[in-house]
């Protein structure tokens, strides 16, 4: 279980998280982290938090590229960014700077455990360069999993949720799980 102070990393894309308040922390009100994002990252998949606002609070250093639904902005030090509930969205860092920034998704839901089960995957090289999993099966399972804290833009959510429940069976009888433990933790190991 993540606990405020805790730095997760993704050895992949060199991203790192410093967790300021957790879920447990807050009464699971907000997780809230400090992310640094290396220059020239290409940011996560196009994708929405259905029930979740996410702000980026305060660009701390650099200048970070965001897309939301249509629009594209860019925000810089002292800058802030909101995005709503149900709104398709990703961002990038391609200038030649870090990022860093602090960031607040509300409420918190299983939010860190993405973040920890991404950068555990990525330990292990199971990522592409955007955290998405190579194996389209536990890409599955995460989808299933974490589908209350984030979901693909597309396609539509009724294709995505179709698919997946037809997954399941073969999911559970293959061990996919949607959670991917770091080293050491108690359990079977994934697939």
């Amino acid at each position: 279980m993540a606990r405020a102070g805790d730095i997760i990393e993704n050895p992949i894309t060199g991203e790192q998280i410093t967790l300021l308040k957790t879920a447990p922390d807050t009464g699971g009100e907000v997780l809230r982290f400090e992310y640094l994002v290396p220059a020239r990252t290409a940011g996560p998949p196009l994708h929405v938090h259905t029930c979740q606002e996410e702000r980026f609070v305060e660009i701390l250093s650099g200048k970070l590229r965001a897309r939301m639904g249509k629009d594209e902005q860019s925000c810089g030090k002292g800058e802030s960014l909101t995005v709503s509930p149900g709104t398709p969205h990703t961002w990038r860092n391609d200038g030649g700077d870090e990022v860093r920034m602090l960031v607040e998704i509300r409420p918190a839901l299983k939010m860190e455990e993405v973040f920890e089960t991404t950068f555990n995957l990525a330990r292990d090289g199971k990522t592409d360069r955007r955290g998405v999993p190579k194996n389209p099966l536990r890409a599955a399972a995460m989808a299933r999993e974490y589908s209350d804290e984030l979901r693909l833009a597309w396609p539509p959510f009724a294709v995505q949720k179709v698919l997946l429940g037809l997954l399941a069976p073969v999911l559970g009888l293959l061990g996919y799980g949607g959670r991917y433990p770091k080293r050491g933790d108690p359990g079977p190991s994934p697939p």
